[in-house]
């Protein structure tokens, strides 16, 4: 199973999410239900004839927030499957968006890159459905993006004081808590998979994410968000180098 594992808030199923209450919409607000976003997403994979592997959602704020990850079949690479990454809220603080992203299989490391396509705060059901099709549309391109990156990633070597000096830097931009800048760096020297062994850019990535499974999904969604940034996961010049 992909992911994370929890430490606060909870991780739910399809059937928990069907029962949490959407809040009633006003003139200038109008909430999406959790679940139909996921049925929406559900939908326009299938017309893909994509199959969804497993997936996993998340709860927050008292179901307030949701937080998914759909890993799906479609891949050009046999290190990991592709996934899409999903997040609604009913609260107003961020907008319904989707994420294209990689699940690594060896160990089931989530990396989500790009930006969230679709980010709508207020729309119909049969607006949303018309949108969550443009937006997997777009994750298309997204998708190889971020292979092509995590391919560059593998051949960066990364010296030990560089790793430390890059794990303090993703701390003080918020990716990951200060108390985990001695784990990480552990990751990074004794990987728990020996794919991992080689000193990269990749391996140091997948430290922080080996480390982003103990966050709640709300957390983990702001590490991912960070990461991508840092390591330039959106095809962008990383910025934890400079």
């Amino acid at each position: 199973m992909m992911g994370l594992t929890m430490c606060e808030g909870k991780f739910v199923g399809r059937d928990e999410i069907a029962l949490v209450p959407t809040p009633t919409a006003t003139a200038s607000w109008k909430p999406v239900p959790h679940c139909e976003v996921i049925d929406a997403v559900t939908d326009v994979v299938k017309a893909h004839n994509w199959q969804i592997l497993d997936e996993q959602y998340g709860l927050a704020r008292d179901g307030q927030r949701m937080f998914g990850f759909m890993r799906i079949n479609k891949t050009h690479s046999p290190e990991w499957s592709r996934c899409i990454g999903i997040r609604n809220s009913h609260d107003q603080s961020i907008a319904v968006g989707l994420a294209a992203g990689l699940c690594v299989k060896v160990c089931s490391n989530l990396m989500l890159g790009g930006s969230m396509v679709l980010k709508r705060r207020h729309t119909s059901r049969i607006e949303l459905n018309g949108l969550v099709l443009e937006a997997v549309e777009e994750l298309e391109t997204e998708f190889l993006t971020l292979e092509t990156v995590a391919e560059d990633l593998k051949c960066l070597y990364v010296r030990e004081d560089a790793a430390r000096i890059a794990i303090v830097k993703a701390a003080e931009a918020g990716a990951v808590n200060s108390s985990d800048i001695l784990p990480i760096f552990r990751e990074f020297k004794e990987p728990q998979h020996e794919e991992f062994a080689e000193p990269t850019r990749w391996s140091l990535l997948n430290a922080f994410t080996e480390n982003a499974k103990k966050y709640s999904p709300a957390r983990a969604d702001v590490c991912y968000r960070g990461l991508t940034r840092l390591f330039g996961l959106d095809g962008q010049p990383p910025t934890l180098w400079k």
